[in-house]
């Protein structure tokens, strides 16, 4: 008899898995039910001004955002090729943070007003600095967690490429036709041993 695996056999949802759906839903009933508030309020004319501000600000930030970035990856290049900017010309502090910059913009684009208030907050730069450093504190974190998980970073590569998908280990010995010749158990003495399957 074949049937689904019993429910206790099942691996279980990641938290993510499960709540990113019913965030991304409650989300857009929000947005829904605050642009109808608004257009209750003040007018549909007025909801349309505010989607379309929202996204030719949205897309001045991203265009602004992008500048900064290729012209900090310009003078990078510069400095390593031996060249050097002008004076005055050095990357900026304003220039760091350009990823939640971009994201700011494109919150911004997006049709909504909390998400255009969660991009407008972006603009800002000590919150900018902020979820920089949060999200920084988090990345390490869980950088640290894997890593502890396998001992080192070349641990888990080993892991990976040593373990088949379907759990196998493969035993092997690379033989170089150019090395020299060995000296041993199984040099060139005689036949070697099979390999274990």
């Amino acid at each position: 008899m074949t049937g689904s695996p019993p429910p206790d056999a099942r691996t279980p949802r990641s938290r993510a898995r499960t709540l990113v759906p019913v965030g991304v839903a409650a989300w857009l009933v929000l947005e829904i039910w605050l642009l109808s508030l608004v257009a209750g309020a003040a007018g549909g004319l007025a909801v349309l001004v505010l989607l379309v501000a929202g996204g030719v600000l949205g897309a001045a930030v991203i265009k602004r955002a992008g500048r900064r970035a290729f012209r900090t990856l310009t003078e990078t290049l510069q400095r390593q090729q031996g060249t050097t900017p002008a004076p005055g010309e050095g990357p900026d502090r304003a220039s760091t943070g350009n990823g939640f910059l971009m994201l700011g913009g494109l919150l911004l684009m997006i049709p909504g007003l909390v998400s255009d208030v969660a991009g407008l907050l972006l603009l800002l730069p000590p919150v900018r600095a902020a979820a920089g450093r949060y999200a920084e504190r988090t990345l390490e974190r869980r950088m640290r967690a894997a890593v502890s998980g396998y001992g080192s970073l070349g641990d888990a590569f080993q892991q990976a490429r040593i373990h088949r998908p379907d759990g196998k280990v493969v035993q092997g010995e690379v033989v170089r036709d150019d090395a020299p010749p060995r000296s041993g158990a199984y040099g060139d003495e005689g036949p070697r041993p099979p390999l274990n399957r």
